[in-house]
């Protein structure tokens, strides 16, 4: 599977890390291997604009999600794009403290969390967000323990 990052901002990150992470949890849920991810990490202007345009929020986020085709949806002669997880490592770093986190981890998390959400989970009710920030620690685990 395709997994591309293009690194659009100034703060130091573990780009073949992150590559390697995408790559993990998309073996872990089974995505076809023909399907591509896209990774951007962007600066806080960048994404608060992209959350503003796509979302009607202001201000900046830590990580957004566009799907594009899902699993087995692409047609045969067509290039299977599962979509693009956008992540600001700039917000990522000021709250990875408060949340008990070091910048790298939370990084991490919001790369898991964007590809889950791709792969249409969410976290609107309580159950689901169990479901989705369980499956986000199950994740990170089997990462972790494969290197």
């Amino acid at each position: 599977m395709a997994v591309f990052l293009a690194d659009e901002q100034d703060l130091d990150v573990d780009a073949d890390d992150l590559v390697a992470l995408a790559r993990h949890v998309l073996r872990a849920q089974r995505v076809p291997e023909d399907m591509e991810l896209a990774l951007l990490l962007v600066d806080e202007t960048t994404i608060a604009g992209l959350n503003a345009q796509h979302m009607g929020k202001d201000g900046t986020t830590d990580v957004l999600a566009f799907p594009i085709d899902a699993p087995g949806e692409a047609p045969p002669d067509a290039p299977a794009v599962l979509g693009d997880v956008v992540v600001c490592p700039a917000v990522a770093h000021a709250q990875a403290a408060g949340l008990g986190r070091t910048p790298a981890e939370e990084i991490r998390l919001l790369t898991v969390h964007g590809i889950l959400h791709l792969l249409g989970m969410d976290h609107a009710d309580p159950d689901e967000e169990r479901a989705m920030f369980g499956l986000t620690d199950d994740l990170l685990a089997s990462y972790a323990a494969e290197g």
